[in-house]
């Protein structure tokens, strides 16, 4: 053997030992993502880290105005707050407190929710004119929400557990890359066969809902705008946008500033405490 062959024979030893390293250390930087997941692990996996990235805001509170357009085009307003506290067991769901101020035939409506996981959600609406606070029964909360185009299930807080996913695919959605996802309510009594959602890839983001109806005709789209940050963590969008394709109608949410970790509690959040709120 030359003395001429052996740096030759070791060079290409070395080019292939680092190949090798490459290789495997694109393997191990490689995101979760990118295994082989079934397209179902994939969709949880992005609703888990979608929900991660809002755990610990503990309560919140905003004002906002409620335009409701008809087929035609013709609005009319509403003004309202929502105050929301977090329930930080895994095994239970937010609690949340919608409260109409005006116009005056409205003004002291209030809906409270207590979204649960393993069983039927908890919804009681106080109606000044019948001065009485009715419970929403399970099999109405697909109903439209005080003539909105949300529905009362449209209100609860949208917890992991209560759908099954299905990653569909990657896509740009707008500016940004977004996964597509199908969502499929484990409610019985929900009003949706299922939902494609779009969640941003840098900020996992809500930025679309299509929600699809008993029939899984396509029934409502529900588009999220100008998010805004807040305590350098939690996103909220500024403007919830649902446009109902069968009836022509829409509804938007403008919401104001939020605020974060003000004074409520459990306490607050009682059926018995909804006819005095104002």
């Amino acid at each position: 053997m030359s003395r001429r062959g052996l740096p030759q024979r070791r060079s290409g030893s070395l080019m292939a030992h680092f190949a090798l390293v490459s290789v495997l250390a694109a393997l191990l930087l490689a995101p979760t993502a990118s295994w082989a997941q079934t397209p179902e692990e994939k969709g949880l996996a992005i609703a888990q880290e979608t929900d991660r990235r809002d755990l610990g805001f503990l309560n919140s509170e905003v004002d906002l105005m409620m335009v409701l357009r008809n087929r035609h085009g013709d609005t009319s307003g509403r003004e309202l707050r929502i105050q929301t506290l977090e329930v930080p067991e895994i095994s239970d769901g937010d609690k949340s407190i919608v409260i109409f101020d005006r116009p005056r035939d409205i003004e002291g409506t209030t809906l409270l929710s207590f979204t649960h996981i393993a069983e039927a959600d908890d919804q009681w609406l106080f109606l000044p004119a019948l001065k009485r606070v009715k419970r929403i029964s399970s099999a109405n909360k697909s109903g439209p929400f005080i003539g909105s185009e949300f529905a009362y299930e449209d209100l609860l807080s949208q917890e992991v557990a209560k759908y099954t996913y299905r990653w569909l695919r990657d896509e740009p959605c707008g500016d940004l890359q977004c996964f597509v996802m199908e969502r499929y309510p484990v409610y019985e009594n929900s009003g949706y066969t299922k939902q494609i959602t779009w969640v941003d890839q840098d900020e996992y983001r809500v930025m679309k809902i299509e929600y699809h109806d008993r029939k899984d005709d396509l029934l409502k789209t529900l588009t999220f705008v100008d998010y805004q940050q807040y305590l350098g963590q939690y996103w909220r969008a500024q403007k919830l946008l649902m446009n109902n394709h069968q009836t022509g109608k829409s509804t938007d949410l403008l919401f104001g500033k939020y605020e974060f970790r003000v004074p409520l509690s459990e306490g607050d959040f009682r059926p018995g405490r909804l006819k005095s709120l104002r």
